[in-house]
This record gives C-alpha cells, sequence and structure tokens, in this order.
C-alpha cells in the first residue's frame, strides 16, 4: 500500500466534500479550473499532456543527466586560485550554473568589469575543466535503464533523444560519450553549437527541424528554470527535475511537470 502511494501519479480531482475527506489535498492555482492534487503525489502535473504522444525528449546535462556539481566547484575554484582570490563555497557555485562557462565565471568574479581578467579567468577554467571533467562527474542513478526505456514508445515506435547544454559542446559530447550515455541521443549540442544558448529557443528548434518533430511531441527536460524557459520560448512541453542544481529555480518557473528522481522519469511515461 505504502508503495502504491509513493508511484502515484499527480492527477486532477475536482473540488468535493467527499473527497476532501480521504484525501489530504492542497490548492494549485491553475488557469483553466480549480483543481487540487495529493500530497502523496511524487510526480505532480501542472499542465496535463499525454506522454504517449511525445516523440521527441530533449535533455539537459548538468544536472538532469550527470552530476557534475563536484568537478566544476573544484574547477572555478582552482581558477580563483590562480588569480589570487579567496575559494568559494560549493553551494554558492552551483547556484551560478545554468548558464553557461563565460557566465559561470564572471558571477565567481564578482560580475567584474576587468574584461582581460575575465578572459584570463574563463581560458583558465576551460583548461582546468578539460582536464578534470571526469574526476567525480558521474551519471545519476538508474539515468542509463531510464534512457534505454524511453527510446521505445508505449506503441513501439522509436522515440527520440537529444541534448541540449549550454556547457560547451566538445566537454559535454566527451563526458557522455566517456559515461556510455552518448549512442542514445540523435543530437547533443553545447553552449557553443549556435550563436546564441538557452533560454533562446534556437537550439531547441534547430534539433525539432533535425528530427522533423513538431514542438507540441516534444518535451525539454532539465532541471532549472532556464530549460523550461527553453521549453516555453519554443512551444514545447516541459518537465522540471527537482534532484538537480537548481530546484529552487523551478518554483519561479514552472514547468508542466515535476519529477523528484530520475526513476520518476520513466514512471512518466508508463501512464
Amino acid at each position: 500500500m505504502i508503495r502504491a502511494q509513493v508511484l502515484v501519479v499527480f492527477r486532477y480531482v475536482r473540488s468535493s466534500k467527499a473527497e476532501a475527506s480521504n484525501l489530504k489535498t492542497r490548492h494549485l492555482s491553475c488557469a483553466r479550473s480549480d483543481l487540487r492534487y495529493s500530497e502523496l503525489s511524487m510526480i505532480r502535473y501542472l499542465r496535463r499532456f499525454d506522454s504517449h504522444r511525445l516523440r521527441l525528449l530533449i535533455f539537459d546535462l548538468d544536472g538532469t543527466l550527470i552530476d557534475s556539481r563536484l568537478d566544476l566547484i573544484h574547477s572555478v575554484n582552482a581558477m580563483l586560485r590562480n588569480i589570487g582570490r579567496p575559494e568559494l563555497e560549493g553551494n554558492v557555485i552551483a547556484s551560478y550554473t545554468g548558464d553557461g562557462a563565460p557566465a559561470l565565471v564572471r558571477r565567481a568574479l564578482g560580475d567584474t568589469n576587468d574584461e582581460a581578467l575575465f578572459r584570463e579567468a574563463l581560458e583558465y577554467f576551460l583548461s582546468y575543466y578539460r582536464l578534470h571533467k571526469l574526476d567525480h562527474t558521474t551519471v545519476y542513478e538508474g539515468i542509463p535503464e531510464i534512457l534505454a526505456g524511453l527510446a521505445q514508445s508505449a506503441n513501439g515506435a522509436h522515440r527520440l533523444m537529444a541534448v541540449l547544454s549550454n556547457k560547451p559542446v566538445n566537454p559535454s559530447r566527451d563526458i557522455l560519450h566517456a559515461l556510455g550515455l552518448g549512442d542514445y541521443f540523435v543530437r547533443i549540442y553545447g553552449g557553443n553549437s549556435f550563436r546564441t544558448k538557452k533560454p533562446d529557443p534556437l537550439g531547441v528548434t534547430t534539433i525539432l527541424q533535425e528530427t522533423g518533430v513538431a514542438a507540441n511531441q516534444a518535451l525539454m527536460i532539465g532541471d532549472s528554470s532556464v530549460d523550461v524557459l527553453t521549453g516555453r520560448n519554443a512551444e514545447l512541453w516541459t518537465c522540471g527535475v527537482t534532484y538537480g542544481f537548481a530546484p529552487d529555480s523551478l518554483k519561479e518557473v514552472t514547468p508542466d511537470v515535476l519529477v523528484e528522481n530520475p526513476r520518476e522519469l520513466g514512471q512518466l511515461f508508463r501512464e
């Protein structure tokens, strides 16, 4: 019984006195109607969609597929030591991620206006990270099995998957292939693959064009508001994962569905 409750998928129920007596609920603001959801629900839909109609899944990388937190923290602090700056707390550095290496370095420097210092710091960070990107980085538990299952839709058709990260493309591809995930994806793009980064929709629209999939048949999956905004800007469905680097940002920019662990990604497509 407990296991069944944990796996309850978020479901919409109309408010009634009978339901209120049997199910603990809390209000969810929704423009369409006055709806409630179970506090026991782990998968939380804010806007319902049919997962079986999705033909393309676009994943963020850091904080979604891989836990790269420690290597990023070490690389930023190595850069700071190199220029004679004090190291930063790990949680502070993690809060700076999501918008690409230049933004990460600039934030770590305190948004400096010294462009020469910024370029020196960015070059050192990229060089250090290139050598140390796999020191501690791991795949989140369950991700390989989930990806293998997601490749097939409910009707047996092949479902396409891609990665769109704001991390530079070469380390993104190197990490995915080194960790055994690269072959799952038809496209792997990074923050320097296009003239703009997420949340600009260019990367997503390019993937849609290259795969021939309509926007309403695609889902953007990521751990931050940047990923949600990217999906919205390209008119995709969006899924936020709360186990990543920036779960608080998903409260500010809410996705269509929230999951708390990789296993729930698989559950989402087995409804």
